[in-house]
This record gives C-alpha cells, structure tokens and sequence, in this order.
C-alpha cells in the first residue's frame, strides 16, 4: 500500500514536468523537495520564503537540509506583518498568508521557467481546519503529497527510508499560530514566542508550543516528555525566564502539545 502510494507520488510528479516547492524544511516539504529533485533534477527547485513569523532556527535547518538532497535553492521576502488585516488575526488568517507565500515562489517558477508550484500539504490536512487551501486552490497550487493520499505517518516512513534527517523532526506551524483569533501580532509578540520556544528546546524539550495569551504564555509539552517537565525546580526556571522575555504568567496545559489547538474555539 504504501509502495504503491509511493510511486503513485513519482509518477505525479514526473507528469508535472517542472515544479517549484513551497519550502519550509520541515517533514512534508523537505520529503516533497528531495522526491520532486530526484525524479525531475534540475526541473525542481525549492523556494523558502523569510519572514517575522518564521524562527531562524527553522531556517537555518532548512539551509542544511536542501545542501544535502543537491536541489537549487532561492530564499525570498514575505513579511505577513505588512498583509493588510493579517496582524488582526481572523480566523482566516493563513488564507492570507499564503495567498502572499504562493503568488511570490509563483513569480519565482515563472521567471525560472518553472511550470507549477507545490505546497507540502498532506492527506491528513485534510482532517483539520486549514483556510490556507484555499489560496492553493486560487493560484493552481498543487498538493502532490495529498494527491497520493500520503499521511503525516507515511511521509515519515518513506524519510526514513530515504535517509532524510527529517523523518522525525516534530511537527512545526509558523508562529502566528500561537496567538488566539482576534489577538493582533506583533513583531515583539512574535519574538517573545520564538525566543520561549527556542529555550524549551535548549533544554531539550522537542515537542512543544508556547501560546501567547496577553500576560501569559500557555505551554503544551509532547505526552512522552511531559513528566520530565513537572520537576518543580525546572518549571520554576522555566517560569522565571519566560517572565523575563515579558511574559506575567506562566501556564502548563494539562492537555499537553496538540495539532491546532487554536482551532478548538471554532
């Protein structure tokens, strides 16, 4: 099942004839880049896009990342703060993000002569509340992942197998998704997100969120590190120091780390 899902991916791609990957270096579009350049060579290029709302840790991966699969690489500009409404956050808000994101790598593709352009999304995506689909659908966007009807699991199988240091890395959202619908983003918000999360991660925690409600940061801890969390002299340092990036409280979900958890209020 999964070998044929795989060649049906291949065999899509192929037919596409050129394509450029909306690439973030996290497990689907690093997945999709390195299968896209093997099949098409040349003919597939990955674009990644720098912004407010993306962590220069993740970049930096992604510089990493796409120096090994050999596939050319163009890094542009695409500030969401500067889309008119985006920083209000609605409830549509990634439609406008990647409106922007898919028409800027689609001036890209055509100045490369490039045919199509391809988002990372995933079959399992469709199971969740992604606005972002739409924007796809208005630019021509193809979705090769979700047309083989490969799932998150999948994809992480078949990195594996193909070697992709990626195959396990934790699942990552741009961190605009750390704030309630209706709660504006800025700049310093944003930067109070990244610099939470990036500590959390230097002590060792992979999974994990911090949401940004007003004074207080609402942590979610991966189930399988969240003991190791309740250690009473570790959740005091980590209260101490998201109070010194501007945080009031500090919060623990007892939920734990979750898919969309902002989307639960819809």
């Amino acid at each position: 099942m999964l070998e044929q899902k795989f060649n049906d991916l291949k065999n899509y791609i192929k037919s596409l004839g050129s394509v450029a990957v909306a690439y973030s270096g996290g497990v689907d579009s690093t997945f999709l880049i390195k299968v896209a350049h093997d099949v098409l060579g040349e003919k597939a290029i990955a674009v990644t896009a720098r912004s407010s709302t993306y962590p220069e840790r993740e970049f930096n991966e992604a510089v990493e990342y796409i120096k090994d699969i050999g596939a050319q690489h163009i890094v542009i500009i695409s500030e969401e703060l500067d889309i008119e409404g985006f920083s209000n956050n609605p409830t549509n808000r990634c439609y406008y993000c990647k409106k922007e994101l898919f028409r800027k790598v689609g001036e890209v593709a055509k100045e490369k002569g490039i045919q199509y352009v391809a988002d990372g999304s995933n079959y399992d995506d469709l199971n969740d509340y992604r606005p972002g689909m739409q924007a796809a659908r208005e630019l021509q966007v193809v979705s090769p992942l979700k047309y083989a009807k490969l799932t998150k699991e999948d994809i992480r199988i078949l990195s594996k197998q193909l070697g992709l240091p990626t195959w396990d890395k934790p699942a990552f959202a741009c961190l605009s998704s750390r704030f309630p619908y209706g709660h504006k983003i800025t700049r310093e918000k944003l930067s109070m997100v990244e610099k939470a999360e990036q500590y959390l991660m230097d002590l060792g925690f992979r999974q994990l969120r911090v949401r940004h409600h007003g004074e207080t940061a609402r942590i979610e801890i991966g189930e399988q590190e969240f003991d190791r969390f309740l250690d009473r002299a570790l959740m005091r340092k980590v209260a101490e120091k998201l109070k010194s990036l501007g945080f009031t409280y500090v919060c623990l979900d007892l939920e734990g780390y979750r898919i969309g958890s902002m989307n639960e209020v819809l």
